[in-house]
């Protein structure tokens, strides 16, 4: 059971399309264009009209020079969608500057930017962007010309008020980017998990598919071969001479090898095969058996119980799953792992416990999710943290319930509990309903 290597599943890096962006901009420009002739025309306040529109018309243009020049469908480096979103911020800063700074309502606008770029792209663009939007924010705080009011009753609006503004512009900026991003990479990493494991469910499927094949291939052979056996076995009793004797012996006892190969192929890729079902002690040898040679002294312990031992399928998803589960045990264990199971009537209990550090408290509480790893590089072995999270998964969709603890102290080490219903376990038929 190994780990998914970031050579085998990379995440995709995330790009913004440049039709997105261009959409927005013109929504700015038809809502900038509106609330200059609601101001100026309706509620008659006295508007520079002149340098607003000129920015406008600046905006409108440039955003027709793009649609022209490139296609809206392309989809932009983290670079450049940041560049356009810095571009939008100086241009809300301009259009501020004519229409009173920071008492304009619609300086809280400076958050849009930040907020698309905290969904789409890096963190690092993020942060400059809502840098850049606070710089402007402050620029506006000391230096604008007045806002656009009735002349024969200005409106004065005291400093402290607009203090207030500019915290609740940067407070805004910064926790609803930050809550943006967070849920947006969570959701980013949940689907490259998913992904993740459905790359290891297809592998599986891949494996079932070429034991049909092989079966397929053995049953055509199957004919050509006994021809071939039944005439060398025939003319082995009519030649005389002794080298040729030989020689079609020694064709016949090969035909009769690769005869008996292609039955086994058959046998193993046959549904009711021998080895298609097992019982739960020679499953965990099956699990366990790669990873006795590290070290690591793997005890297995089946306890006795009144009721039969429990059959079910060899079922690659819970392969799969508890094997990755020992694995990590047996690369943090000190010197032992335990594999411990039993079972009644009911349920089928396996626990896996190492004597290595335990898991830590804060990553207890998130064990399972995707990208979650103790291991700092993957030159320490760490992938991309998703082994677990592929485990869990397989396992909960054979019906298992799975749950991550430490050892009681003063013993030290991690314990991993694997219930399943036993009616469940023993109702798996194949690997094909797991991976359907």
């Amino acid at each position: 059971m190994t780990e998914i290597a970031a050579s085998d599943f990379r995440p995709a890096q995330r790009h913004i399309r440049l039709d997105t962006i261009l959409r927005l901009r013109w929504l700015a420009v038809l809502g900038q264009l509106a609330a200059i002739f609601i101001v100026a025309q309706g509620l008659e306040f006295n508007v520079e009209i002149v340098p607003c529109v000129s920015i406008i018309a600046l905006s409108a243009a440039l955003n027709l020079a793009l649609q022209t020049v490139s296609n809206p469908l392309q989809r932009l480096e983290p670079m450049q969608a940041a560049g356009l979103l810095a571009l939008n911020i100086v241009e809300l800063a301009g259009l501020l500057f004519f229409t009173g700074g920071l008492q304009n309502p619609f300086s809280f606008l400076f958050l849009a930017p930040v907020l698309i770029s905290a969904t789409a792209l890096p963190a690092r663009f993020t942060f400059g962007l809502g840098v850049l939007a606070v710089a402007c924010a402050s620029v506006l705080f000391f230096f604008h010309l007045p806002l656009p009011w009735d002349s024969d009753d200005p409106l004065v609006l005291p400093p402290i008020y607009l203090v207030g503004v500019w915290l609740s512009i940067v407070l805004a900026i910064g926790v609803t980017s930050l809550y943006s991003f967070q849920v947006t990479e969570e959701a980013r990493k949940l689907a490259d998990a998913l992904a993740a494991t459905e790359l290891v469910l297809t592998r599986e499927q891949h494996l079932t598919q070429l034991d049909g094949l092989a079966a397929a291939a053995a049953h055509e052979l199957g004919t050509p071969l006994a021809t071939i056996f039944l005439i060398s076995r025939e003319l082995e009793k009519t030649v005389k001479d002794p080298v040729f004797a030989a020689d079609l012996k020694t064709l016949r006892e090969q035909t009769q090898r690769c005869r008996e190969i292609l039955s086994k192929i058959t046998q193993l890729s046959s549904t009711g095969a021998p080895f298609d079902r097992m019982k739960l002690s020679e499953l965990i040898e099956e699990v366990v058996a790669p990873h006795r040679d590290f070290g690591i002294d793997i005890k297995v312990r089946v306890a006795v119980a009144a009721v039969a031992e429990p059959v079910g399928s060899r079922n690659p998803a819970i392969l799969y799953g508890v094997g990755n589960i020992v694995e990590n045990a047996v690369d943090f264990a000190r010197t032992t792992v335990e594999v411990n199971a039993w079972w009644n009537k009911d349920t089928i209990e396996l626990v896996i416990s190492d004597d290595g550090p335990g898991i830590p408290p804060d990553i207890l509480k998130r064990i399972g999710e995707p990208y979650l790893s103790r291991r700092r590089t993957q030159d320490e072995g760490g992938g991309l943290g998703l082994g677990v999270f592929i485990a869990r998964t397989l396992l909960e969709r054979t019906g298992a319930k799975v749950s991550f603890t430490n050892r009681t102290f003063p013993d030290h080490g991690a314990v991993v509990q694997i219930n399943w219903p036993r009616e469940r376990f023993e109702a798996i038929e194949t690997s094909e309903e797991t991976i359907g």
